[in-house]
């Protein structure tokens, strides 16, 4: 006599599933336990410039959009930690909370999570959508350190506390003394006393490129601690710290060609102020012409 069968149980645990994920966590805090301090961090608006997008110039990012409910990122994220610890430093692994950081989720555009991107010399790169099994996501990342050595970024994360150290010391250059006070500030947090030291380098010399780029990005980084902006400016101030330039100038010209007077004034000089943050992103060119064009 055969033996009834069952009907499937609606709800049933997946006993397969729950031991692939005890083991995935269980092999992520085996590997987490001898990596760099720093490999892996969680970010807010507040410190995805400095944690984001300064780190990114010597060492490459990648970015785990995830939130609490999602079941697909507790599948993913034990992988990427795991891999961070793996790779010893040589990407930072940062953490952003969709439901705690819902403008950053904004700035990428996040449409279903988990979703990744890697940042690179301060330009972000989509990766993928949803979770991936080990070897594709390793994939990923190898051809992402592919891309930023390509670049001149392959730096690593040092093992005393998140310091970048690069993999070969290049011959260190003289810090222009002239904007010692300047870093010396943004190393403290102070970004407003950042930003008056480079007002003070553009008193001397108005037409300083650097300068000039150094108090816009000091500026933005005020504005975005103190919540104070709002509207086109915010979104703006947002999308240039995810590197989204595009987006930043549209934002910024856009109220040029809504606005007058000082309101008028105060957006043209913000998208200056981008511009030179921007350097020679392809990006700055068109906008430039938009801008005369919204403006004449």
């Amino acid at each position: 006599m055969s033996s009834p069968s069952l009907p499937p149980l609606r709800g049933a645990v997946d006993l397969g599933a729950l031991a692939s994920q005890r083991e995935a966590e269980q092999r992520r805090e085996s590997a987490m336990s001898g990596a760099p301090s720093g490999v892996v961090i969680d970010v807010t608006e507040e410190t995805f410039p400095a944690d984001v997008l300064e780190r990114s110039q010597t060492v490459p990012v990648i970015l785990d959009l995830w939130a609490e409910w999602c079941g697909p990122c507790k599948t993913l994220s034990p992988i990427l930690e795991t891999l961070a610890a793996e790779y010893a430093g040589r990407f930072i692994l940062a953490k952003v909370d969709v439901d705690a950081e819902q403008r950053i989720a904004a700035a990428f555009q996040v449409q279903s999570i988990p979703s990744v991107f890697a940042v690179i010399g301060g330009q972000p790169i989509p990766l993928f959508q949803g979770a991936l099994p080990e070897p594709q996501v390793r994939a990923y990342i190898d051809e992402v350190l592919k891309v930023a050595a390509d670049n001149g970024v392959s730096g690593t994360v040092s093992a005393d506390a998140a310091a970048v150290e690069p993999e070969t010391a290049p011959v260190e250059e003289p810090v222009d003394p002239r904007f010692a006070a300047a870093y010396d500030a943004i190393e403290s947090g102070d970004w407003a006393a950042a930003a008056d030291a480079y007002r003070a380098v553009l008193a001397a010399a108005p037409a300083d490129a650097d300068a000039q780029a150094g108090l816009a990005l000091c500026e933005m980084q005020v504005r975005l601690e103190s919540g104070a902006e709002s509207g086109a400016l915010r979104d703006a101030d947002l999308a240039a710290a995810a590197g989204d330039w595009p987006t930043a100038f549209a934002a910024l010209i856009a109220e040029v060609r809504a606005t007058s007077g000082e309101d008028r004034d105060r957006a043209r000089e913000r998208l200056v102020g981008l511009f030179a943050m921007a350097g020679d992103d392809p990006a700055v060119g068109p906008a430039r012409v938009a801008l005369s064009n919204a403006l004449f």
